[in-house]
């Protein structure tokens, strides 16, 4: 009897260190403005609250929806930097269970280090197999890379869990636009800027129906000025157009209403502004 109580009491410290966890706000609330995550109008049927683990340390917040194997948000703070763009994809061993590594991880050490098979892998994520020989199709970041400080937090933002089927031009062009030039413009004055973006699923899929190509992709952004001076702006695309649409936090978040057909989207503490 000691014996399964200290199994279980281990098992218990193993998953409360997890990636996968069960809730932003115990976990890594420090990706969300005054640590409120978006209300629970966005989750889907089998959600993973990751947060996203890269060399010990927490990089940003990723809500996953494991059933259409992409993210529906991730969150993190705009710190952007110089530096090159990574090369090396990710994978998260935790989407498999809790007694995989905690830290994300390239397929080739699941698979040769970890006696992981590729159709264990394949059930709890999309994988790299699934993004080759796409056509119009791009892997889109939610968190881009750019807006990241260092190597360490720019490879973070190669994991899968990060990435949407996204229409090329649209990658490269007006959304890319908005990522470099906007976002730069918009941040000025802000000492902490807040970003969720985010995915709207579609009815299309690739991958011969394992991962769904989003109908939206969307970014909002909460901006702390000073203690007393706050300031917000957000934006919709629809994903097979290369056009960015500029809208109000509160605007976005009444599409997004719209869009999930459930109860009110809200993505940011009220003290964000709305208007």
């Amino acid at each position: 009897m000691l014996l399964l109580l200290l199994q279980v009491s281990a098992s218990c410290l193993w998953l409360g260190r997890s990636e996968v966890v069960t809730s932003f706000e115990s976990s890594c609330p420090q990706f969300f403005f005054r640590e409120t995550p978006p209300n629970e109008a966005l989750e889907p049927e089998n959600p993973a609250w990751i947060c996203q683990r890269y060399k010990n340390q927490y990089y940003f917040a990723t809500l996953y929806d494991r059933d259409r194997r992409i993210p529906v948000y991730s969150a993190y703070l705009y710190q952007p930097g110089p530096g090159k763009r990574p090369k090396t994809w990710l994978v998260e061993p935790q989407l498999m269970g809790p007694t995989y590594p905690k830290t994300m991880e390239r397929e080739w050490t699941l698979l040769n280090y970890f006696n992981v098979s590729l159709e264990q892998l394949s059930k709890s994520q999309a994988m790299l197999q699934d993004y080759k020989n796409l056509t119009g199709l791009n892997r889109g970041h939610l968190n881009p890379s750019s807006h990241h400080p260092n190597s360490s937090s720019r490879t973070a933002t190669f994991t899968l869990t990060n990435i949407v089927p996204q229409d090329e031009k649209l990658n490269g062009g007006a959304w890319n636009n908005y990522e470099q030039q906007t976002m730069t413009r918009r941040t000025q004055g802000c000492n902490t800027t807040y970003v969720i973006v985010g995915a709207v699923p579609g009815n299309n899929y690739i991958a011969k129906g394992r991962v769904n190509k989003p109908s939206h992709i969307w970014s909002s952004a909460c901006c702390e000025v000073d203690t007393n001076h706050r300031k917000a702006w957000a934006v919709i695309a629809e994903n097979d157009k290369n056009k960015v649409q500029l809208l109000t936090l509160g605007e976005l978040e009444d599409v997004l209403t719209q869009l999930y057909r459930r109860d009110q989207v809200s993505l940011f503490d009220s003290n964000c502004p709305r208007e």
